[in-house]
Formats: C-alpha cells, structure tokens, sequence
C-alpha cells in the first residue's frame, strides 16, 4: 500500500496524513504526541533535525515502557511492590545501600543468588517483589513463584512427561523468584525436582529467594539432610544474605496506625 504525496498540505489534511502514516508504520506514540511536539517546537524554535529527534525519542521512550510493563506482567508478580515505598526506618536490619547495590542488578548479570531471611513481616516478599520488578524494568526476564506452586507445577509435569520441558522454561529466565521457601515440609521427590531446577540454573542463571526459616531449619522443609545442604550450597554460592530480622515491621505499622487516633484524642 502507499499513500499519495502532496505538497502544500493544508493544516488539517497534514494532520490525517501524519495519522494514517503512523498507523502505517505503527507509530503510536508519534501518532498520539505529534501534535504536542510541533506546537512545542514552533514555541522553541527548533530546528527540522530538534523536531524529528523529539518524535523518534518519543516513540522510543514510549516502546521501552511498553516493553517494562509487558515483563513485570509476565513475571507473575501478586501484586505490586517497589522500593520507593519500603519503610527501611522502620526495619534497621535492611541496609538501603545494600538493597540500592541489588537494584543496579549486576548480581543478575552475573548470574548469582539472593537470600531473604526473615521472620513474617519483616519485609522479605516485598523486597523480592521489589528486586524483581528493577530487574524486569532493566530489560532481564523475570518469574515469581511460591516454592508449593513450583513444586507442585514440577510434580504434576513429571507425571505428564513434562519435567525437562518445565524445567527449561524455568532456565531460562535471567531471574527466578522463589517466594516462601520453608513454609511447608517438603516430601523427598518434591525437593529432588526443585533440586533440578536450581541445578539448572546453577552458574547461568540468578535466583531470588524469601524464607522464614534459617538456613539451619531448612531441614524441617528438606528432610534428606544431604539433600538439604546441597539446596543450600545452590542458593548461597557467591551469593548475597539478607537477614531480615524477626520483628515484623508490618505490625509495628499497623500499631502505629492504631494508636494515632487515640493520641488525637
């Protein structure tokens, strides 16, 4: 298809032109900000080059944030968290310089794990959540799951003659979010299949993970003890800690919350 060429355009025959044209090529950005740009660089005074740069940056910007929003959408995050709205005042155990460090994801980069460990409500699942939505912002692929779900998922595939096939596709994300690691006891073909899956990514890939337990009580979780240390080594090798502590600054919040009436009072 192509469009005929005129000159001498009038205002609004230039505007349906720029439209159709943009529809064409599948420019909805400059077909959307066209208008305001040219308006603005009249009032600037930019010159054809300043003019044309605006547009193209526009739909550049424009397609980066689309490109963002379609991975945080694909991670699967619960809901949304962002280190912006962390309290770190009101959890002295997290360090922000440390979390800040994590943000710039050069631990993804090369391929190395994070450990949250912390009672409930001491931020852990946030900061995951949190770190992985920078990562996904910064172009890596991300997934979240709870350990049960990804275990579950395994076993399930396994008995659908699906293991290597689930396995690779939880290879292949540049980050894995394992969310509630410790919670439940774990049976032993359980923990041999998650086993696989962090073997997989051993060294290639990051993980993330958030747990309640200590790495000491990761054996209420991980019956087999051999089984256990060799999960702990996949997860800690050139890795970061996080200890999150053990009060819950979630309900020292809602405290402070409920007590602030009674003070107005």
């Amino acid at each position: 298809m192509t469009m005929p060429r005129q000159r001498g355009l009038t205002e609004q025959a230039a505007d349906a032109a720029i439209d159709s044209a943009c529809r064409l090529l599948r420019l909805p950005s400059i077909r959307n900000e066209f208008s305001d740009i040219a308006d603005r660089a009249i009032k600037d005074q930019m010159s054809y080059r300043g003019f044309l740069a605006e547009l193209l940056m526009a739909e550049c910007d424009d397609r980066a944030r689309r490109r963002s929003e379609r991975r945080i959408k694909a991670a699967g995050f619960p809901r949304e968290k962002s280190l912006r709205t962390f309290d770190f005042d009101a959890n002295p155990n997290i360090d922000p310089a440390t979390i800040h460090t994590l943000a710039s994801c050069e631990w993804i980069k090369k391929s190395q794990p994070l450990c949250l460990i912390g009672d409930s409500g001491t931020g852990k699942s946030h900061m995951l959540i949190a770190l992985g939505t920078e990562a996904a912002m910064k172009g890596y692929r991300v997934r979240y799951t709870l350990a049960t779900k990804l275990v579950n998922e395994l076993v399930e595939a396994a008995d659908e003659k699906q293991l290597n096939k689930t396995i690779a596709r939880y290879g292949r994300v540049d980050l894995l979010c394992i969310d509630e690691l410790g919670y439940m006891e774990l049976d032993r073909h359980g923990a041999e299949l998650l086993f696989q899956v962090l073997t997989e990514r051993e060294e290639k890939n990051s993980v993330a993970i958030a747990s309640n337990e200590s790495f000491g009580g990761w054996t209420k979780t991980f019956t087999d003890p051999r089984l256990c240390a060799a999960i702990v080594d996949r997860l800690t090798f050139n890795g970061t800690i996080i200890e999150t502590g053990t009060d819950s600054y979630r309900l020292a919040s809602t405290r402070a919350r409920a007590e602030e009436p009674a003070k107005a009072s």
